[in-house]
């Protein structure tokens, strides 16, 4: 169980550092970042369409009554394009998906941050302080529809150090905790 949990706090690192970097990048190319992930994420849906549509036409004969591929194929492929050409939409889309990982992310810490409480670890009030922070962020960047990239792009730095913290906390008092 330890090693199963000094995993999964290894692996919370390499996602905060992970929003590190993409905070850093939104940082300091705001107009280019907002465009790059437009035409990755338009990209993504583009190439599944035609994977769907190619599907289709592979299975030709099979399961005919049930095969809507092409029809999935077909909407992938606009819904690539839609995002390619629409990249304010993506924005506000990429906000609000960003903001409900944080919020969640910061009601595990601060539940963590209890349980270290309850295993009497003195960093219980840092890791409570840095989690509400964690909320209030998240809750911030999902009501503020103005947000500019580049105010998402310092939340993000701003969460990932926080949950770098966290993290550094939890796999360094795992044994405390079982």
């Amino acid at each position: 169980m330890k090693e199963v949990l000094k995993k999964s706090g290894w692996a919370d690192i390499l996602v905060s550092v992970a929003f590190a970097i993409i905070g850093i990048f939104m940082i300091v190319k705001t107009d280019l970042a907002l465009k790059v992930m437009s035409y990755i994420l338009g990209g993504i849906f583009i190439v599944m369409g035609i994977i769907k549509g190619v599907d289709y036409f592979l299975s030709k004969g099979k399961y005919d009554f049930y095969n809507y591929d092409l029809i999935y194929g077909i909407i992938a492929i606009i819904i690539g394009i839609v995002t390619i050409c629409c990249s304010s939409l993506i924005e506000s889309t990429f906000r609000i998906m960003i903001s409900i990982w944080i919020i969640y992310s910061g009601l595990v810490r601060l539940s963590l941050s209890f349980k270290l409480r309850t295993a009497q670890i003195s960093m219980w009030n840092v890791s409570l302080i840095l989690s509400i922070i964690m909320i209030i962020g998240g809750v911030y960047m999902l009501f503020q529809n103005g947000a500019l990239v580049l105010t998402i792009g310092i939340i993000m730095l701003v969460y990932s150090i926080i949950d770098l913290i966290e993290s550094a906390i939890f796999v360094k008092n795992v044994d405390k905790l079982l």
